[in-house]
């Protein structure tokens, strides 16, 4: 209980370095589909502190100009949550600055599926064809479509060390680049931020391309 606690307190100062370093988007991972699993007493501390961080902190995020966002399936959490979620976003839904997104009750998996199962009803009632399928429309019914251009992920930071993606934004991340910090997101900091940021900027990215001195190397001869 204490780290969920102390891992709520985090989101603030993660938030304002975010937007301080000019990041457009930002994905917080707070709550996947597999969490259902924990206890009740765990998973109502953690119901809790999303409140607690909502009322004290969206004044705050729309002096910042930022713009609250939920994935997830939404819908199966409890009214009163959806209902704190929802007065946040509506609150903050005019602001132009940095796109803040929690994903609450999400997996990728389930999001795809979700997605294909959409796609198939409209294909039922008319509205699409399956051959229309392509990368960007199956984009568009995935739940970071509101996210536009910003849905493609650049940077994903895994705390803990541990070595995997846990299901988080399998789709949008296909050309991310990944930092895995040793340290447990309760103790992750604006520096590590810092220090996360400063190496993805030092990457070359290349998207499935060669390297450019190569590709330069090659025209020379």
């Amino acid at each position: 209980m204490y780290g969920h606690i102390r891992g709520a307190s985090r989101i603030k100062a993660i938030v304002r370095e975010a937007d301080r370093l000019g990041v457009q988007a930002l994905t917080l991972y707070a709550f996947s589909t597999e969490n259902w699993s924990r206890p009740d007493t765990e998973l109502g501390v953690l119901w809790k502190l999303l409140r607690k961080y909502l009322i004290r902190e969206t004044e705050e995020l729309n002096r910042k100009n930022v713009r609250l966002g939920v994935i997830g399936e939404v819908e199966r959490l409890a009214p009163d949550i959806r209902e704190s979620l929802g007065r946040s976003i509506e609150r903050l839904g005019g602001n132009t600055g940095l796109r803040l997104t929690f994903a609450i009750s999400y997996g990728s998996r389930r999001e795809l599926l979700r997605a294909t199962q959409l796609f198939a009803e409209d294909c039922v009632q008319g509205k699409r064809s399956p051959a229309d399928l392509n990368e960007k429309i199956l984009a568009d019914y995935l739940w970071t479509a509101p996210l536009g251009a910003l849905a493609d992920v650049d940077l994903v930071i895994r705390t803990s060390g541990e070595k995997r993606i846990s299901n988080f934004l399998l789709w949008q991340a296909a050309y991310a680049e990944f930092v895995f910090p040793d340290i447990c997101w309760p103790d992750f900091s604006p520096a590590k931020l810092q220090d996360a940021v400063r190496e993805f900027g030092a990457r070359e990215r290349r998207f499935g391309g060669l390297n450019p001195k190569i590709e330069k190397g090659k025209a020379g001869r």
